[in-house]
């Protein structure tokens, strides 16, 4: 399969809607441009994945600003 598009002045090219669709892309979406073996591909830009995403809810939150000092005084049994 093969799809055309021209470049605009501003170095700008539309994608083609059944590209878009097969890429999953929606406005806004970034892509990238691989160069690999002397060919150049388009893929969606996807962010890396959070490796802190699990660690969400480990700790309890932390306690209201007017609470911070006994909370600490608790911690270290001061009171």
């Amino acid at each position: 399969m093969t799809r055309s598009s021209t470049l605009s002045s501003k170095g700008q090219i539309t994608v083609p809607q059944d590209i878009r669709n097969r890429l999953g892309l929606k406005k806004g979406d970034r892509v990238d441009f691989v160069i690999e073996d002397g060919r150049t591909t388009i893929r969606p830009a996807r962010a890396p994945e959070n490796r802190f995403l699990k660690y969400i809810g480990v700790l309890r939150p932390l306690p209201g600003k007017q609470n911070a000092i006994s909370w600490v005084r608790k911690l270290r049994d001061d009171e």
